[in-house]
């Protein structure tokens, strides 16, 4: 009898050894997919895995497509040949959309949500649609967890927990958009990211520098394209359209996807073309913000006219176009080829604060003052690999080039010289980055970048009248560079099911040469050079006790690195004050300790809460400067106090972050968010004193009805106020950006705004958007902000899908 069992286990062996088996297993915790249906195109053939994850594939044919579908992961499919170079073994990728979702940004590699112990935020394209942005400035502020400030229409500069501009990074298909020019004023790169051709947004809360280097201390913030899709059985060809229709600045907006894709090569597409009018504000709020009169040229003269409708906010209109195109090509499972073009360009965009400036005389300071075109340029080349080696699993090589292009132009008012400073940015970018899983279920990350920026700054004068030129200051030393070399490693562990442990370290090189060679002014220097490395870390864990708790807390330090904005800018932050070079300036560090809770109650209310702490020591920050001893010079024809970023002693920043959910039925839902922000710096004297870019108390509370076909969201968006007291210095003496109190002091108002948000399919194909902003029409302006938020706004949209 022994030797009949022997003898039947060794037959059931070798049958086994013969036939086609495969193992299907999640791609991330190794755990087998049970009873996931596999099955060819015309499911006349059919098998499930077993309790261990594996199934034969005896009854499929050698060539035919294999399909693999089980509840909250990707379908894929494989041919037999393409199998036996996975080595029989098909990892699944859970759906990010399931309820262990996945996220990008964290390592640059898909992991589970709940393994990162920093707070990530994401938005998908069906979200995006649903909210209707006009520009990604704007999306991000939808959010409800970032806040943005506006110096004009065509602008968005994001606030994340106290930090702005060069001390948050700007990621795009992974590859960094932060570049050597990036200011510590408020910025408008993002507005160049067309909201409707990302697949999905992603930002981190927090400190990034681990993985993603200088620049990333209070956030990242990744932007994820529309990508190209193969399909394995035939040709396929889809896409969509939409039109969109604004009554607060006339917005017309036009907007085509296409995708096209075959087994081993696909294509996307996507053109938007956008047209804004005079942007116009609210009834009820600060007459403050009303645009009173405003410039115009009658012949040879500049003369100030009154404003018939003192709500348009003249001018503010502007243009833009956006392009992008991807190719890919698989020629097998583990090999896969991405190439991508993006362009965007403006029409010039008005700087609409500081056309609204006024001297004592009554006159207006500027007569011109806007941005010429901003352009940006991004080619990319990226390279798959699955391997199944000592070194890695996957791995992922990137090579970048970016062109970014900008101008000023300014012109006093009844003055006839015309100023102009123009930048072009070149940035090259090498990267290389590594997944390695163990047999217990932990994971490596791990690799290196390489970045070169060179930056081209040129300054003129033209005479409006005769149209002669001159030769006046850069804003930046021609010629300059800003280099980085930086290798990182970041390692997951997962010690039980119930806690993960994440750690990472990261050293950073960077080389900065500038000349100052200029006959404007007498600077005491001609070179500046940096060469100086920064060292990060991160150490992090989640742990979940349970279905409905999870626990997070993170420690991790950042750093910003100087670039040549902060080395050699010299440009005018405010009337009377110019900012000159400093080359003797040094990188800033964050410290940074964050922990969160989430709890879910009866499977239908979720509750999540974090809060943080962040020292930054050697903050850079503008103060005031003496330039060969002299602590005034003339600058565009304007006696000015010298000013120069410098090393500050510390500041901190801290805050609280609450979100809540409420499923109340099946159609019902209700959310919303509230962030408390607050922070103090650190000045010469010892004095402590608000943190410029430390944003009100703001919020959003949603009611969101599902009925199918329709889906409606009523929602309340809310800021709170800053007394004059609270404001930062630099904001005091800006009382144009302001509404004034009783005593004749800037502070900024709280507001509020009623909303109602609509969406109706008509069929699979064809679907409306209707949505009305600010309701009872406000007058507000976002903090910092220079211009007015829209008034009473009415969208209507067409999306159709083909």
């Amino acid at each position: 009898m022994r030797r009949i069992l022997l003898f039947l286990a060794l037959f059931c062996f070798v049958s086994l050894l013969a036939a086609q088996s495969v193992k299907v297993m999640d791609r991330f915790s190794g755990e087998p997919v049970v009873s996931a249906l596999i099955y060819n195109k015309s499911k006349k053939t059919v098998a499930y895995t077993d309790v261990f994850g594996n199934a034969s594939l005896d009854a499929f044919e050698d060539q035919e497509a294999i399909y693999f579908k089980s509840t909250s992961y990707v379908t894929a499919h494989f041919s037999k040949n393409e199998l036996d170079k996975l080595k029989w073994t098909v990892r699944m990728m859970p759906d990010g959309e399931a309820m262990d979702p996945i996220v990008l940004s964290a390592s640059k590699f898909e992991q589970r949500k709940q393994d990162i112990p920093q707070k990530i935020i994401s938005q998908s394209r069906e979200q995006v649609l649903n909210q209707n942005p006009q520009t990604s400035a704007d999306l991000l502020q939808q959010s409800g967890q970032v806040f943005v400030q506006k110096s004009q229409q065509g602008g968005g500069s994001p606030m994340i927990r106290g930090f702005s501009t060069n001390r948050l990074l700007l990621t795009v298909d992974g590859v960094r958009m932060n570049n050597a020019i990036f200011r510590s004023g408020n910025l408008q790169n993002v507005i160049s990211i067309d909201p409707l051709s990302i697949e999905r947004t992603e930002v981190i809360l927090g400190p990034g520098s681990v993985v993603y280097g200088s620049d990333a201390i209070g956030g990242v913030l990744n932007f994820y394209t529309t990508q190209p899709k193969f399909s394995q059985d035939s040709t396929a060809f889809h896409g969509n359209a939409l039109l969109r229709y604004a009554t607060a600045n006339q917005e017309n907006t036009a907007h085509v996807n296409l995708k096209y894709g075959r087994k081993k090569f696909a294509s996307a597409t996507s053109i938007t073309i956008n047209s804004f009018n005079d942007l116009r504000m609210g009834s009820h709020g600060p007459d403050d913000y009303l645009r009173e009169s405003f410039v115009i040229r009658n012949g040879d003269e500049d003369v100030l006219v009154s404003n018939p409708d003192p709500r348009e906010q003249v001018p503010t209109g502007y243009s833009q176009i956006n392009l992008l195109q991807k190719f890919s090509f698989q020629d097998n499972p583990r090999w896969r080829y991405d190439a991508s073009l993006i362009y965007t360009a403006t029409s010039d965009v008005d700087r609409y604060d500081a056309l609204d400036r006024f001297r004592e005389s009554g006159n207006p300071r500027n007569a011109e003052w806007y941005y010429g075109p901003q352009k940006w340029l991004f080619l990319n080349g990226k390279i798959h690999h699955e391997a199944d080696n000592y070194f890695y699993d996957r791995a992922v090589f990137t090579a970048a080039f970016q062109r970014f292009n900008e101008s000023r132009i300014t012109r006093d008012f009844q003055e006839i010289d015309r100023f102009k400073t123009a930048e072009e940015v070149d940035v090259y970018i090498a990267s290389i980055d590594f997944e390695r899983h163990d047999e217990k279920k932990n994971t490596l990350f791990y690799g290196g970048e390489f970045v070169h920026n060179r930056v081209d700054s040129d300054g003129s004068l033209t005479n409006i009248i005769n149209g002669a030129t001159a030769d006046a200051a850069s804003r930046y030393p021609d010629g300059s560079s800003w280099r980085s070399l930086a290798f990182y490693a970041n390692y997951q562990w997962r010690l039980r099911d119930d806690l993960t442990l994440q750690s990472g370290l990261r050293y950073n090189h960077i080389w900065i040469d500038a000349d100052f060679d200029t006959p404007f002014f007498d600077f005491p220097f001609e070179k500046a050079h940096a060469d100086t490395g920064a060292l990060t870390g991160a150490l992090g864990a989640t742990y979940r006790p349970g279905n409905s708790w999870e626990i997070r807390t993170n420690l991790s330090t950042a750093f910003r690195a100087p670039n040549i904005d902060d080395i050699g800018k010299i440009f005018d932050p405010s009337p009377g004050t110019v900012v000159v070079p400093n080359p003797d300036i040094e990188a800033e560090y964050s410290y940074n300790y964050e922990v969160g809770v989430s709890k879910k109650f009866f499977d239908r209310f979720d509750v999540d809460i974090a809060g943080y702490y962040t020292y930054l020591k050697d903050a850079l920050v503008v103060r005031d400067f003496s330039l060969n001893g002299q602590e005034e010079i003339v600058y565009q024809g304007e006696l000015s106090r010298v000013q120069a970023v410098q090393n500050a002693e510390e500041s901190m920043v801290y805050g609280l972050e609450l979100g809540l959910n409420f499923k109340v039925n099946e159609f019902l839902q209700l959310a919303g968010h509230y962030t408390v922000v607050e922070g103090e710096q650190e000045e010469e004297d010892g004095a402590k004193v608000s943190v410029r870019h430390v944003a009100p108390d703001f919020g959003d509370v949603h009611a969101i009805i599902d009925l199918g076909k329709l889906d409606l969201d009523a929602f309340a968006v809310f800021n709170g106020s800053i007394d004059f007291e609270d404001l930062a210095p630099s904001q005091q003496s800006r009382p144009y950006l302001y509404a004034l109190d009783t005593n004749g002091n800037p502070y900024s108002p709280s507001w509020y705004t009623l909303n109602l948000r609509s969406r109706y399919a008509i069929n699979d194909s064809l679907a409306v958007t209707a949505i009305a902003e600010n309701i009872t029409d406000q007058r507000y302006r976002t903090y910092s902000s220079g211009i007015a938020a829209a008034g009473f706004n009415f969208i209507a949209s067409v999306d159709y899908r083909f």
